[in-house]
């Protein structure tokens, strides 16, 4: 576990710490722009969850066919999956680019934020489509156990981005100044590099070497077995995101000033939750190799004692936020309205973590083990009528304001967590992996 999980921890850190050097770098233009950065962002990470139908189940078909010793199929899936997101990639870049504006007035963008948004929405579309290959390589690495190389190249893209994306915005030299589409250029062209070190890789690490036609087919025997496992998954995130995306419509009610400090106090719960999102994937490998080797009662130890591990860290981590809070939102803006009102939100998001880690560790671990539909089944009504219709009724409704928002939040996270942990713990997943392991023992 601890191999795995401090190069995710590492990784996923990187992600998150670009993201909040991403959002100061705009709120340096402006309060405005730091609103117009995260909405925008937030569509492209609406538009990204489609990679999720093949994304949530490349992991766990993998692992559980590499724990049967079943290279063979393993490396099908990989080939499979690398042409599923060359279709998904390039449906979700064609939709930003075309459709940026409409869904950007979707979301109740402020007639200040909207020219803004909407041409950084569509210079990130090309990332969109460069991010699908990337993700589906590093998922296929992580899964060989490879995740300290996956880690590397994850290192490099952001490097890349850091020393790109800066210049590009303010202008150097020859440069002209790009605002916020600037950061998007260079999350391309990062993304560019990325792929061509992923393609290094399988051929140097895994001996893969992915043909021309694999970029485009879509082979139905091993695609079947990835969204066995990934449709389910996917329906769930995407349940959540457009849950979540309600949300900030809500917070966009209230105008640039809520929605800037939805967008800060957002991007410094990423970094929360950082520690309970690298478990969580580490248990999903870990448990996927466990089901595939048929070790039932080791996956459920290792459930027990990450879960309990996590809670204490992410406890602790939101604990130290809240109380940091005033100096952390002060490296995203001076307003001091914004600065109150964001830490009154950090201190809501100490009651939020503990329920989150819930679900980060046990949804990734029942889904490794073979039991995909129960998380979504029992999630997407929490999703629907807590968390949209909750930050509606508390913040709108009753007059709350972004607390209540958050409220919506907490009870959503501790419901489907606390539904996740009865399902786990009452072995209502055991059927599930024991089919598995027959399957790929019969095969």
């Amino acid at each position: 576990m601890l191999s795995l999980a401090w190069p995710l921890f590492t990784e996923l850190g990187l992600g998150i710490a670009i993201g909040l050097l991403g959002t100061a770098l705009a709120a340096a233009i402006s309060d405005t722009a730091g609103a117009a950065f995260a909405l925008a962002n937030h569509v492209s990470a609406m538009l990204f969850i489609l990679f999720r139908i093949i994304g949530a189940g490349v992991s766990v078909v993998l692992t559980q066919s590499l724990g049967a010793g079943r290279r063979d199929a393993a490396d099908a899936v990989a080939r499979a999956v690398l042409g599923a997101s060359s279709w998904i990639g390039a449906f979700s870049a064609s939709v930003a680019l075309l459709f940026a504006g409409p869904l950007l007035r979707l979301l109740n963008a402020p007639p200040e934020v909207l020219p803004l948004a909407q041409p950084f929405l569509q210079a990130l579309a090309p990332a969109l489509l460069l991010d699908a290959w990337n993700a589906s390589m590093s998922s296929v690495m992580r899964a060989h156990l490879r995740s300290r190389e996956a880690l590397a190249v994850v290192v490099v893209m952001h490097s890349v981005h850091l020393m790109l994306a800066w210049p590009l915005m303010q202008g150097w030299g020859p440069l002209p100044a790009l605002g916020l589409p600037g950061f998007a250029v260079a999350l391309g062209l990062s993304r560019a590099v990325g792929l061509s070190l992923h393609l290094m890789l399988w051929r140097a690490r895994l001996d893969l070497r992915p043909q021309r036609s694999d970029w485009w087919r879509l082979p139905r025997r091993e695609l079947s077995a990835v969204l066995h496992i990934g449709l389910p998954g996917a329906a769930e995130n995407i349940a959540y995101r457009l849950a979540f995306m309600v949300s900030v419509a809500v917070a966009a009610l209230w105008g640039a000033g809520a929605l800037a400090t939805h967008a800060y106090v957002s991007q410094l719960m990423y970094g929360i939750l950082l520690f309970g999102l690298a478990t969580g994937f580490a248990v999903e490998i870990v448990v996927g190799h466990l089901i595939g080797a048929g070790q039932l009662h080791a996956a459920n130890r290792i459930v027990r004692r990450a879960l309990a591990r996590g809670l204490v860290v992410s406890v602790g981590v939101a604990l130290s936020a809240a109380l940091a809070g005033p100096w952390l939102l002060g490296l995203f803006t001076t307003d001091a309205a914004i600065i109150r009102a964001g830490s009154v939100l950090l201190w809501l998001t100490v009651l939020l973590e503990p329920g989150r880690t819930f679900n980060l560790v046990v949804i990734n671990a029942l889904r490794a083990a073979g039991d995909a539909r129960y998380p979504v089944m029992a999630g997407a009504a929490s999703m629907l009528l807590v968390l949209a219709g909750g930050a509606w009724f508390l913040g709108a409704f009753c007059g709350l304001g972004l607390p209540g928002v958050w409220l919506a939040y907490v009870l959503d996270e501790w419901i489907r967590g606390l539904l996740m942990w009865r399902r786990w713990n009452t072995l209502a997943w055991v059927p599930m992996a024991r089919a598995a392991h027959r399957r790929l023992r019969s095969a």
